[in-house]
């Protein structure tokens, strides 16, 4: 008569224990039970932390919002109010989120398909966003033309001896950018990615129920299996958190710097690694799906769900290689969007990102000077990284 047996749980399934076998058999058993156990917890305190599993029939980055030309002026010293700086040289460049990431996504080697979508006028700007598409191969079917307002544009006043920067800005056609503009259901885009969020007026406009249209598009784009990617930029006379908490649930991933986390969640903007951690979580629990990325002069910072923050130090480039910040947000974006897309883990995201705004540094325009992804991984290892944020 066999005897009633105990259950035990594997990795690979059940193991019955017959009580009525040898006492050697049961504890055997229980050593290999240990063992398992211990290899899955080391594999799950090891593993690295990857992006969220993606649709492999989608392929490519479909970019909306903000398209601009910079105008971007090298200047002697940023000069006070009433007060006269001289300006050396000037130069035009793309400016705003989806052109900056859409061009340096093609500048890095990305391969694959770039499109993207939004508002230009019938302007010599407009043309020119126009043909940089081109030569990039970005799509630029979905850029359409508006008959009431010009292309948007800023202009860059940038210190020539600490590439600091400052921005005058026009709206232009940007402001009228909307949701009839959109098409979510084209696309086989693997990700959909929208900015700036706080400088798209009517996008950004709330309703009596308190919801953006910013986020009913991502709402659409998500439920078509596209991954939603959103950046926000340093705009000082919007709610941030009128703005922004409505899209939050509709995100897989939001870029912001350290000054827009404080703007989104309260006090005082930090460059310490565990606060903007719990600022970056805070925002979490507001609705962010996957993870909250945070660059910074300092590094790049990725906190998701259930899973330890990821820390990313900047490369270490010399002064005399900085020619201007303005685009390395939207670089170190770039870098981190283009190992998003290719299922890799956030700490090789994140490298790829330091290093593709190192790159962006060395010229005053947003991406000049940025390379294809091996050169910017070797520019950065090259130099080194700072051996904490």
């Amino acid at each position: 008569m066999r005897g009633c047996g105990l259950v035990a749980l594997t990795g690979g399934g059940l193991i019955n224990v017959d009580a009525g076998k040898s006492c050697f058999n049961f504890f055997a058993t229980s050593r290999i039970l240990v063992r398992i156990l211990c290899c899955i917890v080391t594999i799950s305190v090891h593993a690295p932390v990857t992006a969220k599993p993606f649709d492999k029939q989608r392929r490519g980055v479909l970019a909306g919002g903000n398209w601009i030309v910079d105008h971007v002026k090298m200047i002697d010293v940023w000069p006070a109010q009433d007060t006269l700086a001289n300006i050396s040289t000037q130069s035009d460049g793309n400016g705003g989120g989806p052109y900056n990431v859409t061009k340096n996504l093609a500048k890095l080697g990305c391969g694959f398909p770039l499109a993207g979508v939004g508002l230009i006028g019938h302007d010599a700007d407009g043309e020119k966003i126009v043909q940089d598409c081109r030569a990039h191969a970005i799509d630029h079917a979905a850029l359409q033309k508006c008959a009431t307002a010009p292309t948007s544009y800023t202009d860059v006043m940038t210190v020539a001896g600490t590439g600091r920067r400052t921005f005058f800005h026009q709206h232009g056609a940007n402001a009228l950018l909307d949701l009839p503009h959109f098409d979510p259901g084209s696309t086989q885009a693997r990700i959909f990615y929208l900015g700036y969020l706080c400088l798209l007026q009517t996008l950004d406009s709330v309703d009596a129920i308190g919801r953006t249209k910013a986020s009913v598009l991502l709402e659409k784009a998500g439920a078509l299996g596209t991954i939603t990617v959103a950046d926000l930029v340093s705009n000082e006379t919007v709610d941030f958190p009128a703005i922004v908490n409505p899209s939050l649930p509709h995100l897989d991933y939001l870029f912001l710097n350290e000054f827009e986390l404080a703007r989104l969640v309260g006090g005082e903007a930090s460059k310490s690694p565990s606060q903007l951690e719990s600022q970056a979580r805070e925002v979490l629990r507001r609705g962010v799906r996957g993870a909250v990325i945070v660059h910074l002069p300092q590094g790049g910072l990725c906190v998701a769900k259930d899973a330890p923050a990821i820390l990313q130090p900047s490369v270490r480039v010399p002064a005399n290689l900085i020619v201007g910040t303005a685009g390395a947000g939207d670089a170190f974006s770039a870098g981190v969007i283009m190992g998003l897309h290719e299922g890799w883990d956030f700490k090789r995201c994140l490298e790829l990102g330091v290093c593709a705004a190192a790159a962006s540094l060395r010229d005053a325009t947003c991406s000049a000077a940025i390379e294809p992804w091996q050169d910017c991984l070797a520019l950065g290892r090259n130099l080194g990284f700072h051996p904490r944020m």
